[in-house]
Formats: C-alpha cells, structure tokens, sequence
C-alpha cells in the first residue's frame, strides 16, 4: 500500500471513529449534549481534528441520518419479491416499525430532530431533495399504486392515501420511542399494539 493509500485509509478511519463517537455520545446524552470537544476527547483527537471532517455537529448527525437511511433500507432490499402488493405494503410497514423500535436513535435523527434536515438545506438550498426520505416514501407510493391498481385497494389521491398511511404509522413509532406509549399500554404490549394498529390500517384500506 502507498503513502497515498494509507493516509485516505487513515482518514476514512477517523472518519468512522467521529461518526461512531457522536452516535454513541447521542444514545448516552442526548443530541442537545453532544459537543465537538466532547467528539474529540472520546477519539482522543484535538476538535480541530474532528473540523477537519465536519463543519459543526450538525453536519456529524446529517451524515448519521444518512446512514440511518442505508440500514433501513438493508431491512427493505427483499420486499421486491413479495408478488402481492398488498402483503408488501403490510410487510413494508411491519419493518418501519421493527426499525425504529430497534433502532430509535437512528429513527430519531432520520424522522424526527430538525438537525440533519436544517444541515440538508445549508448543504443543497431549501428547495433540494431530501434523498432517504423521498426514497422511502416513493416506495410506499409505488406499493399503493399497484395495490389500488390490482384492486386490492379503492383508487383515490395517492398522495394523500401515502401520507395518510405514512403519518399513522410515523406517529406510533414516534409515540413509542419518546416513551409515550408507556402510559397508555403496559411496556411488553407496545409492539403487539402497534402491529395490531398495522392490521387493522391494511385491512381499513383494502377493498372487501
């Protein structure tokens, strides 16, 4: 390996170390705690080190969010063979709430703090594509599509029937990871709730 191998080597495993030690300083603290130096004396790196990489924290979590996305998307890669849509989009919905309940911070950053979506519009201008969400909701809208198209399910504004679907199932999960839930359904009942919510959505929508 040559020198100029090595230190892009070494630059992706810094890399990696900032990206790893906010996470973990996110999950411990909180995002509202988390600090460059913080970043820096959990990698044992100067901050002006960890600026060399990233503008600012907010910059940090944007790429987590991003990252969030590819696992989620990891979850998804099989859903391309289920033939039947209708048992897609119940699949479909059953590993958004598998996702975020397994991984609520990833959730959190992708869904729900402002954070990595303020540094998205600094980073592209207001009116730029928001590529990890607009994917995931494309997916749900080609799903919907075919289903209504297979008259598994009434045809209307597929718009609204996607963020309708997407909104409820959003708001379970984001109830469920800010310990909301809790208060309303014993803990050990939160995810049977929820994947029962989910039956009762598909079956809802689908035509008789």
């Amino acid at each position: 390996m040559g020198i100029a191998e090595r230190k892009e080597k070494q630059k992706l495993e810094i890399r990696k170390m900032i990206l790893e030690a906010s996470m973990k300083l996110f999950v411990e603290e909180g995002f509202e705690s988390v600090s460059i130096r913080k970043i820096a004396d959990l990698i044992e790196y100067s901050p002006t080190t960890v600026y060399l990489y990233f503008k600012d924290k907010d910059e940090i979590f944007y790429d987590l969010h991003n990252i969030g996305f590819q696992k989620f998307q990891e979850l998804n890669k099989d859903l391309p063979a289920i033939e039947n849509p209708l048992v897609r989009l119940h699949k479909m919905g059953e590993n958004y709430i598998h996702f975020g309940m397994e991984n609520r911070e990833y959730y959190d950053l992708m869904f729900i703090l402002r954070a990595p979506m303020e540094t998205l519009a600094q980073i592209k201008g207001p009116d730029c594509v928001w590529v990890g969400g607009d994917s995931a909701l494309n997916n749900l809208k080609a799903t919907l599509d075919e289903c209504m198209e297979r008259g598994f399910v009434r045809k209307t504004d597929l718009d609204v029937m996607a963020m309708t679907v997407w909104g409820m199932v959003h708001g379970w999960v984001s109830l469920a990871i800010r310990e909301r839930f809790e208060k309303m359904v014993p803990k050990e009942e939160i995810l049977p709730t929820m994947l029962k919510s989910l039956d009762w959505l598909i079956k809802t929508i689908a035509l008789k």
